[in-house]
């Protein structure tokens, strides 16, 4: 699977450049960010080729903040934003982070 963990901002800048990509902004101590993440990694299952970015969102706050504020979506933990043609063009937090949800953000849009 074609994760990229994201430590600092070249890192996400550079993975932008990619025509769509899926962050996931994660907090390791939050349990309901837990089961985000375990819908995550459900839709990397069925997704293997997806480009996708992890942020754990306490070992790189200021990462997390920063791209909050270059993209444009206000920082929340758990989020998943997606990313097309390198604008956020979809974000989900919290409950909502689910793997239907993330296929249904992920499909070609027409």
């Amino acid at each position: 699977m074609s994760e990229t963990v994201v430590r600092d901002l070249p890192t996400f800048d550079n993975a932008l450049k990619q025509p769509r990509v899926l962050l996931f902004k994660h907090s390791p101590i939050c349990p309901i960010s837990s089961a985000a993440r375990a819908e995550y990694e459900l839709f990397r299952l069925d997704h293997p080729d997806a480009p996708t970015l992890f942020v754990d969102v306490i070992g790189a706050r200021a990462v997390s903040r920063a791209i909050a504020e270059q993209c444009g979506v206000q920082h929340q933990s758990p989020q998943a934003i997606l990313f097309v043609e390198g604008k956020a063009t979809w974000n989900a937090s919290h409950d909502a982070i689910t793997a239907g949800a993330l296929d249904a953000a992920w499909a070609p849009s027409c």
